[in-house]
């Protein structure tokens, strides 16, 4: 009989997916319809850090989050600064594809986060992978180089925005993970702490770059778009809220798989919602493209599995004395 906890959780990680997709994709669908008529994708990044920084401490308190634990000054120098830095240069790339290209194609490309977890697994962490997995790249390669080329509103700028938005949030997803182990972090209070990190060093560049450019066209924001922005920002922190939840319930693999799916289920919001033209061979792109991404977590999850089974044989495999040798169990507990 299953263990009634593991099905509370099961059902929990469930929910909490399902909502990240909804709440994803009525994230992106009505960003892109604030940026249609408001090009100001610096200025959406703006709202959207804003909301974290002020949503947060609220719900913080009414949960009875623990307060952040002591970080050192050279471990927040390291690794949160460059992480909150990313944070802005993902969200503010998105942004700029987002305006660019339509929502669908955007999030065909960022299919493309295993081809860049695969090369950053391989030079930061020195992290060889299976032939399987290597072999399941190819499609989305093939899925997205055909999306590219059969895309009616293509632009470069629209795909090489989106290009690097997917390699910051990849190395995102890696060190957020990563602080989540090393210093017993809420999840939530680490999603404050970048939101407000963040902000504060994205503030002297929105000044610089869109402040002006804002202030005359203000008209726009009184026009009701400012209820759109005021959406897109609520969206964008309970969208991260939700994210952060469930990669901190779950396995770095499960999460991949969670957020390929909601991959998914935006780019069917969009097409039913926005109606923006697509081919039939724009269509096979993208289905080449999230084809290959379960094939990829396929593929990682088979090699995890006879990863651990080459341990377990390793652990009961008797010394020379006869005796069970557990000399390597250690490093995997």
């Amino acid at each position: 009989m299953a263990d009634p906890k593991q099905v509370r959780e099961g059902l929990t990680v469930l929910i909490l997916c399902l909502l990240w997709y909804v709440v994803g994709s009525s994230n992106n669908v009505i960003g892109k319809m604030l940026l249609n008529d408001f090009p100001y994708p610096m200025t959406v990044t703006m709202a959207q850090l804003l909301s974290i920084t002020l949503y947060s401490g609220p719900v913080l308190k009414l949960w009875g989050v623990r307060r952040q634990t002591d970080i050192g000054w050279n471990y927040y120098m390291k690794i949160l600064v460059p992480l909150a830095i990313g944070k802005v240069m993902g969200s503010v790339f998105t942004h700029v594809s987002l305006w660019k290209v339509p929502v669908s194609y955007t999030h065909t490309v960022k299919a493309t986060m295993p081809l860049f977890t695969v090369v950053l697994s391989r030079l930061i962490l020195k992290e060889k992978q299976t032939i399987k997995v290597y072999m399941s790249l190819v499609p989305i390669i093939l899925g997205v180089g055909l999306a590219s080329m059969t895309e009616i509103s293509f632009d470069l700028l629209g795909l090489l925005s989106a290009l690097a938005a997917t390699l910051q949030h990849s190395l995102q997803n890696i060190f957020s993970k990563k602080v989540l182990h090393d210093i017993g972090l809420h999840h939530l209070r680490l999603l404050h702490l970048l939101g407000r990190l963040s902000m504060m060093i994205f503030l002297p560049f929105w000044c610089w770059f869109d402040l002006t450019s804002v202030i005359h066209e203000s008209k726009i924001l009184f026009d009701g778009k400012w209820l759109l922005l005021i959406a897109d920002g609520a969206l964008s922190w309970l969208q991260n809220l939700l994210a952060f939840s469930v990669m901190s319930m779950v396995s770095p693999l499960t999460y991949a798989v969670a957020s390929g799916t909601k991959r998914l289920a935006i780019i069917s919001a969009s097409l039913l919602i926005l109606g923006n033209p697509v081919s039939a061979l724009n269509l096979l792109g993208m289905t080449v493209a999230a084809a290959g991404v379960l094939a990829y977590n396929k593929a990682k999850y088979d090699a995890r599995m006879e990863e651990k089974s080459h341990l377990q044989n390793i652990s009961v495999m008797p010394s020379v004395n006869g005796s069970i040798n557990h000399s390597k169990i250690s490093m995997y507990v």
